[in-house]
């Protein structure tokens, strides 16, 4: 498995997104754990999850405790693997509504709960989920940075950030951004700013969604008549084209697709070993 960089850690190229483990239409428990022993099995070293992934208005932490389980219970040394966890982002409504809420205290909160959860002292990367348009970016940003000062998390990331809020959140935490999380797949492009900002400052960008989202992943090639040439050409499938595609945009990239069987996450963590030419690349875009 090809490895890049988050901060100071090298993590597999391909990253497991826990999101379809832990929402509607999850997988049972035995299913679940079997998808993340399958991504450790393969080589992947960053479990991307959050507080919100669970069902409207229950289970909140679902995806953060089923994960605390499954490296618990894998067998094998799981030191090295990166759990990247989210918070200020809510799903507590029965009616599915999602919400924000940025508050330092509530961050700080948010983070001391994923803490008790996944069991640890400090979580490896702590990502502020969404802008909260009621509270000033710096100051949700700013308990990021009190977390990462007192040890509470190891590394502080972002995520649904634009150009001017990666460099807000580059300043208030004194160039210590790691990571910025934006939706990038082959449908959907406008985070490309945000990508070349990311390369240009040295900081990880991971993809959500990099196959295109849960329902519309297995569609990546009928929708995309590049993406199945390419595949064609190359004995892959259109998923795995997207993912190298995605990794050959700069090395900065780390794409986390979601999975809730332990078949299409090894199908994209092989991904990463697949070379494209300078030509099918212009092809896709």
């Amino acid at each position: 498995m090809q490895l890049r960089q988050i901060g100071d850690t090298k993590v597999s190229a391909i990253g497991l997104g826990g999101m379809p483990l832990s929402i509607e239409g999850r997988p049972d428990e035995a299913q679940a754990m079997a998808t993340v022993h399958a991504a450790l099995e393969a080589g992947v070293s960053l479990i991307d999850t959050a507080d919100a992934y669970h069902l409207p208005g229950v289970d909140v932490g679902h995806n953060e405790s089923l994960v605390a389980r499954a490296l618990s219970s894998y067998g094998a040394d799981t030191s090295g693997v990166l759990v990247a966890t989210k918070g200020g982002h809510l799903r507590t409504s029965p009616d599915d509504d999602w919400s924000t809420d940025g508050r330092p205290e509530h961050l700080r909160q948010a983070c001391e709960d994923s803490l008790r959860r996944l069991g640890v002292e400090a979580i490896g990367l702590y990502q502020f989920h969404r802008p909260d348009p009621d509270v000033p970016y710096e100051e949700s940003v700013g308990a990021l940075r009190d977390l990462l000062d007192e040890g509470k998390i190891v590394m502080a990331g972002i995520s649904n950030a634009d150009p001017d809020q990666i460099r807000s959140a580059q300043e208030v935490l004194g160039g210590r951004l790691a990571s910025v999380q934006n939706q990038f797949s082959p449908a959907f492009r406008s985070s490309e700013p945000e990508l070349r900002l990311c390369q240009e400052l040295g900081i990880a960008f991971l993809p959500w969604s990099p196959l295109g989202g849960i329902g519309s992943a297995a569609e990546l090639g009928a929708r995309n008549e590049a993406f199945q040439q390419v595949a064609h050409e190359v004995h892959a499938t259109p998923q795995q084209v997207a993912l190298a595609w995605e990794l050959a945009k700069a090395p900065v990239v780390v794409p986390i697709p979601g999975s809730s069987r332990p078949e299409t996450i090894r199908a994209s963590a092989q991904a990463s070993e697949l070379v494209l030419t300078q030509e099918q690349l212009t092809r896709l875009g």
